[in-house]
């Protein structure tokens, strides 16, 4: 599946424009950390565009209501179960380098974003990991992002959280216009 049929897949089954600015967020993401393995960037960011593609509709379901629809759209099969091992109530375990990395950067992009927007200029260019960990202490601030998933999903990785941080905050600054948090 090319990127723009993985954007209209995205766009067709999610209206929201934050769950379709978290997609491009997790593409981001996905295809720096694909580059810096040196695995195929094309796949890593297609499951990154998709990996939350039937949220809006199966909230609970999610992301096992999409896989029927994935498998008919003709996604390759370990792109579907990178996009299934995703969570961890799916019961699908991460195996593969790709999959991990989902894991890592989902709801850490999410909470990355989150911080730029109450910077001041809400944009990226002032966010560092010192300032994300501030913030993961604040169990006010974002409070249905999972701390404990985000700590998780960098040691399955075998990336120090900090690093990861600063990596999934370079990622992003490179389509920080595209999410609104250019200055």
């Amino acid at each position: 599946m090319d990127r723009e049929r993985a954007w209209n897949l995205l766009c067709e089954h999610t209206k929201s424009e934050s769950l379709r600015k978290h997609g491009l967020a997790v593409e981001a993401a996905m295809r720096h950390f694909a580059r810096r393995f040196g695995e195929d960037e094309h796949d890593w960011a297609v499951v990154g565009i998709l990996h939350d593609f039937d949220y809006e509709k199966f909230p609970t379901e999610h992301p096992q209501a999409g896989k029927p629809i994935l498998d008919a759209a003709g996604l390759e099969p370990k792109l579907v179960r990178a996009i299934q091992s995703h969570g961890d109530h799916t019961g699908v375990p991460r195996e593969s380098r790709m999959e991990k990395t989902l894991y890592a950067v989902d709801e850490l992009t999410g909470f990355v974003v989150a911080v730029a927007l109450v910077r001041p200029g809400k944009d990226l260019s002032s966010v560092e990991s010192s300032s994300v960990r501030k913030k993961m202490k604040d169990k006010a601030f974002a409070r249905a992002v999972d701390r404990a998933a985000m700590l998780r999903g960098a040691d399955d990785l075998g990336v120090p959280f900090d690093d990861l941080v600063g990596e999934v905050v370079t990622a992003l600054r490179g389509v920080a216009a595209q999410l609104g948090l250019a200055a």
